[in-house]
């Protein structure tokens, strides 16, 4: 599908969707399908045409059951009615239904079901999100009390001090939602911090054609986390105070949520082995729009290649809906980094979220015969000092000597080869190595140690430093301590290394992701014993899916102080507030080979700044007229548009570029000749605001701003401003990376990304 962002294709796309305004009856005759097996497809249909629930589902059955010859197949085949966020049904059919199905003209489209994964205290101080202060988000808010966050992950323990309602006010009368009862899992436990948890199942049970046994997969049939991923997620947004919280004495603090007195509310619809089905979290999502969340949280991604948001995405169309009713909706960017054109959850509607590291880090001492002291990284080792024994390495060693018991009482270093296996490892530990170092390339995962024995890892470059002190000593000895928490400095912010990097793989113009948080080394809570390993309720996780709830819980947080803002809004107050350098100074860079400063396809705006998120000055708003012109310009039809939104709509002829969707954000993947890009501000400051361009060109880029300055009178609320943008370049170039900031003498200093790549001869098709 050929997306151009400079120029609309002419080829416009035709989005399958099923959409129900009328009672129809479909002409398709019944499709004889012994041959055939049964998959589960979501049916899309559109903006409800029904206030009343019941009528759409009647409407659901009167679609499906004129495929299938009667209601009461229907039922049968019916997995899930979507009747409250939008319409739609999910349901098992064969190949044949699904396509007589989508080739109906009233039918926007049809998919076939598919998985998507999990991309699995200190976070708030770091981010100088804290309660003590007499001003700011959190003070303005009372944490966030009036707040509901929607959690759509592996389910909850609720048992978790994290999710203590002490010192909470009655639950939001707003709310609509429930507390079920399922396998370990009783409704009454649910309180005024948690106070929705359900579960869904429907897809996940099909898949195995009803014979999913709970037990064998160390599962619950119930609201009930079993894994820590959702735990762990929802008491990052949201978790309540809880002092003295540590994972085995590392870590030791206060822990808490962003939002602290938020509500939570947990959909479970992901299981062990990170099973995580679409028409289960479309059913959930429908069901949270119900409910009356505040902000919708979603740690889970897709791999390459993308679904393209309107035609193939079910869960884009999903996200679409709940916008456009005023929910925001947070998405991690994935964990495939650091390749480019990696960020999943792409769609210009959704607040895509990477991932950093912090100012907490955890080191393992290891002190060589010489008394020099390296430091291990990335593996937390909790046990006894081993004190000083021989050190060897493992390349002058055979299977045989291990067996002779030539390693026995030493300490073992080696580089992590084809060799060095998981079975060799086994081996050395059962002849008796009292400890194991190992040199490996960095992941940026902070995880306990599985070994068993006193061990630790180190980077390359240190690898080589104890590799030279073997060498070159004829009795090598070492020492490795337990690991240690260092808070402070150690090392500026980085984007961790798996974090996925832009550009948009669909729609390059559109920046993805959005912004950053930290997401490595999150101490948060999980479950006590089951699959998950014991450390008194809390533990380590890193990912994107750990960035998201802590943008979520600030979202949630800015929802409450800002009612009346838009999705956009906030997304929009997100990036241009973000931090470039680190809160101590230093600027973020960004891992990968080679490690580089962190530019907009590593962290979109940058980190995260609650501090400054409440008061942007202003804002790049958009709505419903905007997420059209997206979706004319990305050439998608009139007909499919209309059914998606519910109610007639016909592109402007010529096309709108994409270009000019109001982002926070200008990328330009092909610049070849002079163009002209169009933004427009909305003032969220003082009246009388006056603001004045400040432009950071990218290398080789002319930029023109008109006009340079913007005035905001008492009666003016919004300023359109034009961005001429030509290249100097005279061959096709990588991208260039810049910024225009609107300032009003520094009380405002409103940064907009820009990135553009120049292409002389133009090879996109």
């Amino acid at each position: 599908m050929g997306l151009s962002s400079l120029t609309a294709s002419t080829n416009r796309k035709h989005i399958v969707v099923v959409f129900i305004g009328l009672v129809f009856t479909l002409k398709i005759g019944l499709i004889s399908c012994a041959n055939q097996e049964s998959q589960i497809y979501t049916v899309h249909l559109g903006e409800r045409q029904h206030n009343d629930p019941k009528l759409v589902t009647d409407s659901h059955h009167d679609l499906l059951g004129s495929l299938l010859g009667s209601k009461v197949a229907s039922r049968e085949s019916m997995i899930y009615s979507y009747r409250h966020g939008f319409s739609g049904f999910s349901a098992k059919l064969t190949s044949s239904q699904a396509r007589e199905l989508s080739e109906h003209p009233d039918v926007v489209h049809v998919t076939r079901s598919k998985n998507m994964k999990l991309t699995t205290t200190r976070v708030s101080d770091y981010l100088g999100l804290t309660s003590k202060a007499p001003t700011g988000l959190v003070h303005e808010t009372d944490m966030g009390s009036d707040a509901i966050i929607g959690i759509i992950d592996s389910g909850i323990y609720p048992e978790s001090k994290s999710f203590n309602d002490n010192g909470l006010g009655p639950i939001p009368t707003r709310w609509k939602g429930r507390c079920v009862s399922g396998e370990g899992f009783n409704a009454s436990i649910c309180n005024r911090k948690l106070i929705g948890a359900t579960f869904y199942a429907k897809g996940l049970t099909k898949k195995y054609k009803g014979a999913f046994n709970a037990a064998e997969k160390e599962e619950s049939m119930s609201p009930l986390d079993k894994i820590g991923h959702g735990t762990h997620c929802a008491s990052t947004a949201a978790g309540s105070f809880v002092q003295d919280a540590s994972f085995l004495g590392l870590a030791q603090g206060t822990a808490r949520g962003s939002a602290p007195k938020a509500r939570l509310a947990s959909y479970k619809v992901c299981w062990n082995n990170e099973q995580c089905f679409t028409p289960d979290i479309l059913k959930a999502m429908d069901h949270a729009i119900r409910d009356g969340v505040d902000v919708l949280s979603l740690s889970l991604g897709s791999a390459i290649p993308l679904d393209f948001e309107v035609d193939r995405s079910d869960f884009a169309i999903a996200a679409f809906h709940a916008v456009m009713k005023g929910i925001p909706v947070v998405c991690a960017g994935g964990n495939d980094g650091p390749e480019t054109q990696t960020i999943s959850n792409v769609a210009p509607w959704i607040i895509t979220v990477a991932a950093t590291t912090m100012d907490r880090e955890y080191f393992t001492p290891i002190t060589l015969g010489n008394n020099v002291t390296v430091l291990g990284q990335e593996e937390l080792y909790i046990g006894e000092e081993v004190g000083f024994a021989d050190l060897v390495y493992f390349d002058d060693l055979t299977k045989a000597d291990f067996q002779a018991g030539k390693a026995a009482r030493k300490i073992l270093f080696t580089f992590q080869t084809d060799r060095f296996t998981e079975e060799m490892a086994e081996l050395a530990i059962s002849k008796g190595v009292v400890g194991i170092i190992i040199a490996t390339k960095p992941v940026d995962m902070i995880e306990p140690s599985t070994l068993g024995i006193a061990s630790a890892r180190v980077d390359y470059e240190i690898g080589m430093d104890i590799l030279l002190y073997i060498q070159t000593t004829k009795f090598p000895k070492a020492k490795i301590s337990p690991t240690k928490t260092f808070v402070g400095r150690p090392s500026a912010t980085k984007v961790a290394r798996f974090s996925s990097r832009g550009p948009n793989s669909i729609s390059p113009a559109i920046l993805k992701p959005d912004i950053a948080a930290p997401g490595v080394g999150i101490l948060a809570a999980v479950p006590t014993g089951g699959a998950v390993p014991k450390g008194a309720g809390y533990q380590f996780m890193s990912g994107t899916s750990m960035a998201t709830p802590v943008v979520s819980g600030i979202v949630a947080l800015l929802k409450q102080k800002r009612p009346d803002w838009s999705p956009a809004a906030i997304r929009s107050a997100l990036v241009t507030t973000a931090f470039q350098t680190d809160p101590s100074g230093e600027p973020i860079t960004a891992e990968g080979s080679p490690r580089k400063l962190a530019d907009p396809f590593d962290y979109g705006g940058g980190l995260v700044n609650p501090g400054k998120v409440a008061d942007p000055g202003l804002v790049y708003d958009m709505g419903h007229d905007e997420y059209v012109h997206y979706l004319c310009s990305a050439g998608y039809d009139d007909i499919s548009i209309s059914k998606l939104l519910g109610k007639s709509y016909i592109c402007p002829s010529p096309t709108p570029s994409m270009l000019d969707v109001n982002l926070p954000s200008i990328t330009i993947p092909y610049l070849s000749e002079e163009i002209t890009i169009t933004r427009t501000v909305t003032n969220v400051g003082p009246v009388g605001s006056v603001y004045k361009a400040v432009i950071e060109p990218p290398l080789g880029i002319n930029l023109q701003v008109s006009p340079k300055t913007l005035e905001f009178g008492p009666n003016t609320h919004k300023i359109s401003f034009t961005v001429k943008v030509s290249t100097t370049h005279r061959a096709n170039t990588d991208y260039h990376f810049g910024s225009l900031t609107w300032t009003d003498n520094g009380a405002h200093n409103v940064r907009m990304p820009l990135s553009v790549r120049t292409r002389v001869l133009n090879f996109k098709i």
